[in-house]
């Protein structure tokens, strides 16, 4: 009888990208932020440039800009859908988006915004 493994209901982006674990080199971008390797390097696979858009855009918002750690949730809601949820990194919600269309190939990812530094958790 044939062992068959199970797959995994959801892949989660940051899994495939944990080598990054530091960043030797730091992309700018705008309002004053700069992205780690890692991020870049996520969002350059993925083509998912527009998941730093949503997170910059709502830098100009003072409460937003205010929290020195922002945690930011990509996650399939179903099919093509997905909602990017922001929180202050203790689960207080600072924002939610629904994002009706995407082709990102993960069911997640996560992105810290650190003191104007955006990464992977594994970059903190």
């Amino acid at each position: 009888m044939e062992n068959l493994t199970q797959q995994p209901t959801t892949t989660n982006a940051n899994d495939q990208f944990s080598q990054h674990t530091g960043s030797d080199h730091f992309y700018k971008t705008n309002f004053n932020h700069l992205i780690t390797e890692g991020a870049h390097d996520l969002c350059t696979a993925c083509e998912s440039f527009w998941f730093m858009d949503v997170i910059l855009s709502y830098q100009i918002s003072r409460q937003i800009a205010a929290e020195s750690f922002q945690v930011w949730k990509l996650e399939r809601i179903k099919g093509d859908r997905f909602n990017v949820t922001a929180t202050d990194g203790n689960d207080n919600i600072l924002v939610t988006q629904k994002i009706p269309f995407s082709d990102f190939p993960y069911d997640t990812a996560t992105l810290w915004n650190v003191n104007k530094t955006i990464m992977l958790p594994s970059e903190y």
